[in-house]
């Protein structure tokens, strides 16, 4: 027996159109227009720390040796993160033939899946209307923009788990549709295995029960006994899947470094890091301030959205119960943690822009909203063009400081944002309002992809360090590295050799000058100035140049001092940790 929402279904030919004269152009015309606030930029750029080279640098070895079990970094085992995300980028890679597109394809395609997930979830519970304003509401909330176009794991995380409550919301409020509740709990599984926190999608069924046990409205009326124990065994199979062959093959190697591995992935990198993180501690109201800094400018429509949440909720609608119940759980699961980041929260936006869309179109007419709004476009324009003006007129200390880590034609790009979103707040007005974010957040988006990404690129990765260390050394030389990042070796040339990653830099510096003397002719080593400490004459070594917030030298034989030891602690300015 169906639910009254499916018998009411409008299909999209049928549905009334927000703006133009038809429902189906309208949508044409969003995604196109996501694609491109998404996604250009995408080619111009390498992957940028800190998480974005590592993830690549193992993507890459996967797609070289054929080694998919088990990521790597240089020749360790990389376990802090299970391999979906990187086979993803690898089979990317073997798609289109090049890492500037791949590495951020998985990113885009689930940026793109969780607005069309959004949009159809919510044209199904309510009308195209609504569905479009919550799909655009999401796509120009600048938490989510600013991190769908990063190739992190979050992102993709975020698209398995709207994947996953999709399916489990198509189910339980627009079904009953027990093939939908079986996809939902298959991508919950792949959720974990991308990050073991993708079980969180699975919480959906606590509000569902209460909302089931007290009779809530606009519940689909669902029988099945048996048939919840198959659903939920989906949940397992792709766990299982990755889970068994790398216990096997763990097994079959029988060394240190792969039990390890399987210790770590396993224990170290769920419970234990949930419990005692290794950084990233904040206090347990932390994620208010990015729901309501970060989640702008969803988060202004917030003070009147919670009092019309909780009258329907009053009214026993299971459409915003579940939803909302599920946020809620995911905040506080995450809040109890001492350690706090936040893309933690990032998969709750698209529950919370689902819930909002039916409350958009009355919303967004209120005076008080847009006005809102559009304060919030002329600050940020007036806080980009009038930094940018005085960095470039006066050019105080902290410009020069800014400067030293950044091109400072950087202050052209933000001057040139600003007064674009000048011109678009003085066209819109406030009638207009919410259309000039969407044109600001599209110009915003797009002049950081377009013009951003390869001013920025030089200083913020290792291609130009790693060219120049090249030139030095010539075609032929081997080049060792010493305390380096994964973005140095992603992005190195020609023949190059590594001692370790999380090798002490002290003893990676005694093995690379053992090595070094080994062919003085034929190799130099390329080190971070601070692991090189005093035991290098700089007169004789060569500056490569500064990346990522550090200095980097290039030196033979000749330029050690013989007995030296560095006079350092370990790894003591490893200033990119795992983000994740």
């Amino acid at each position: 027996m169906e639910s009254a929402l499916v018998k009411s279904h409008v299909p999209l030919s049928r549905s009334r159109p927000l703006w133009l004269s038809d429902a189906r152009r309208e949508l044409i015309l969003f995604a196109v227009f996501a694609l491109l606030v998404l996604g250009l930029g995408i080619g111009l750029r390498d992957p940028w720390p800190s998480d974005e080279p590592r993830f690549a640098l193992a993507a890459r070895w996967m797609a070289e040796h054929g080694e998919w079990l088990f990521p790597h970094r240089g020749h360790e085992l990389y376990a802090d993160k299970p391999p979906v995300f990187m086979w993803l980028q690898a089979s990317a890679y073997q798609l289109v033939g090049n890492w500037r597109v791949a590495f951020l394809l998985p990113s885009l395609l689930a940026a793109l899946g969780a607005l069309a997930l959004v949009y159809d979830l919510a044209r199904r519970c309510w009308s195209h209307r609504s569905a479009l304003l919550a799909a655009a509401t999401l796509l120009v909330t600048i938490h989510f923009t600013y991190q769908m176009r990063n190739a992190q794991i979050d992102p993709l995380l975020l698209g398995w788990i709207t994947l996953a409550n999709y399916g489990m919301l198509r189910h339980l409020l627009v079904g009953p549709s027990w093939q939908w509740f079986a996809v939902g709990c298959f991508f919950a599984g792949v959720g974990v295995i991308t990050k073991g926190v993708g079980v969180l999608a699975m919480l959906m069924l606590v509000p569902y029960l209460l909302a089931r046990k007290q009779r809530w409205n606009q519940l689909a009326i669902i029988h099945g006994g048996w048939r919840w124990i198959g659903g939920l065994a989906c949940f397992f199979v792709p766990i299982l899947a990755w889970l068994l062959p790398m216990l096997l093959a763990a097994r079959a190697n029988g060394d240190a470094q792969h039990a390890e591995y399987v210790q770590d992935i396993l224990f170290g990198q769920t419970v234990h890091r949930y419990a005692a993180p290794p950084g990233h501690f904040h206090s347990p109201l932390y994620f208010l301030g990015v729901i309501i800094f970060d989640w702008m400018p969803l988060s202004l429509l917030l003070p009147w959205a919670i009092p019309a949440w909780w009258r329907r909720c009053k009214r026993r609608d299971a459409r915003f119960l579940l939803p909302l119940g599920w946020t809620f759980l995911v905040v506080v699961f995450f809040s109890l943690s001492p350690g706090k980041r936040d893309v933690y929260i990032l998969p709750a936006l698209p529950m919370i822009a689902f819930a909002l869309a039916p409350l958009l179109p009355a919303l967004l007419r209120m005076l008080r909203v847009r006005a809102a709004i559009l304060a919030l476009t002329f600050v940020m324009s007036a806080s980009l063009a009038v930094t940018s003006a005085v960095a470039l007129d006066v050019h105080p200390a902290w410009a020069a400081r800014f400067e030293h880590e950044l091109d400072p034609r950087i202050w052209w790009l933000f001057l040139a944002i600003g007064l674009a979103g000048f011109l678009i707040t003085a066209i819109t007005r406030l009638r207009q309002a919410p259309l000039g974010w969407l044109l600001f957040a599209a110009t915003l988006w797009s002049m950081h992809g377009l013009w951003g990404y390869p001013l920025l690129n030089d200083d913020r990765s290792a291609r130009d360090v790693m060219t120049r260390a090249r030139a030095i050394a010539g075609p032929v030389a081997t080049i060792g590295l010493v305390a380096w990042k994964e973005q140095n070796l992603l992005m190195a040339q020609g023949p190059v050799v590594e001692f370790g990653f999380v090798v002490p830099w002290r003893q990676q510096y005694s093995d690379a000058v053992a090595w070094l003397r080994a062919a003085p002719d034929q190799r130099w080593v390329f080190s971070l100035d601070e692991a090189m400490g005093h035991c290098v004459d700089r007169a004789r070594a060569v500056r490569v140049g500064h990346a990522s917030r550090r200095d980097w030298w290039i030196f033979r034989a000749d330029a050690v001092k013989s007995g030296c030891v560095p006079a350092i602690s370990d790894n003591a300015t490893d200033k990119d940790s795992d983000a994740e």
